[in-house]
């Protein structure tokens, strides 16, 4: 998807306008003590992460030299910290092995709602990274109501899997998340925005990262684990009926 000056404006202004109700909750500021994996005991001591990367076409790794995205740069700093991972979803994309992803481009919203409720409950993910909104933004698609949609999205997030920590992208949805918090959901904010997130000498067409921009991505979603763990919200995964061997928990597949 190539944007225009023009176009790319105008998803820059619906974001801003989107981002202006800010006050309730704030994303975690990103410190590079954070990235110190020597002699790690992993995230929860150790467990084992069930990661379900939930999205559209940058969680999927659109424009990314080996359509990993930010998720092999991701997987590989959590398994050096000391955790055992298997990334979960209905879609397999990149050269990564690990590769399941629940990222579909183009996809508003509502669209990965719907993708959502269909894995879930089937894949049963401790951790969900979910980076949803700018296709509703680039296509103008009902941007009054897009906090409202999120919000039922991550309502069924928890319902789809109880045991789940959502890290959710800042796109639009600080107050999102404040409520979400209010609710005692296990959530934790993080900004995607430069300078710490890509910049936009990192993005390929205006919106969709470089190597480098998924690079930057992966350091932030890092991050927002690692908080959510020292706020003692990461979960035991959940065992899922009548499928023991269909989710391997190293995202190793025979």
């Amino acid at each position: 998807m190539f944007f225009s000056a023009t176009r790319f404006f105008h998803l820059l202004v619906c974001i801003a306008s989107l981002a202006q109700d800010t006050v309730l909750a704030s994303p975690i500021k990103q410190q590079d003590d954070s990235l110190d994996t020597r002699a790690a005991k992993g995230f929860g001591n150790g467990m084992w992460l069930r990661i379900l990367p939930l999205g559209a076409s940058i969680t999927y790794g659109l424009t990314s030299n080996d359509g990993n995205g930010y998720r092999k740069f991701l997987r590989d700093m959590i398994v050096s910290y000391g955790n055992d991972v298997n990334m979960v979803g209905s879609r397999r994309n990149g050269t990564m092995e690990d590769n399941d992803v629940e990222g579909w481009p183009g996809d508003t919203i509502d669209q990965v709602h719907t993708k959502a409720n269909v894995a879930l409950p089937k894949y049963k993910p401790n951790l969900v990274l979910l980076n949803a909104g700018t296709n509703d933004c680039s296509g103008k698609v009902d941007i009054d109501h897009a906090g409202t949609r999120m919000s039922s999205l991550l309502d069924d997030v928890y319902k789809g899997s109880p045991r789940a920590t959502v890290i959710l992208s800042t796109l639009l949805y600080k107050t999102v998340a404040a409520a979400q918090k209010a609710k005692g959901r296990r959530l934790v904010l993080v900004d995607m925005q430069p300078p710490a997130g890509p910049t936009t000498g990192q993005l390929v067409d205006g919106t969709h990262p470089t190597e480098a921009g998924y690079s930057k991505m992966a350091t932030i979603w890092f991050n927002g684990i690692k908080a959510a763990d020292q706020a003692g919200f990461l979960q035991t995964k959940e065992a899922i009926p009548g499928n023991a061997n269909g989710v391997p928990d190293r995202g190793i597949y025979g």
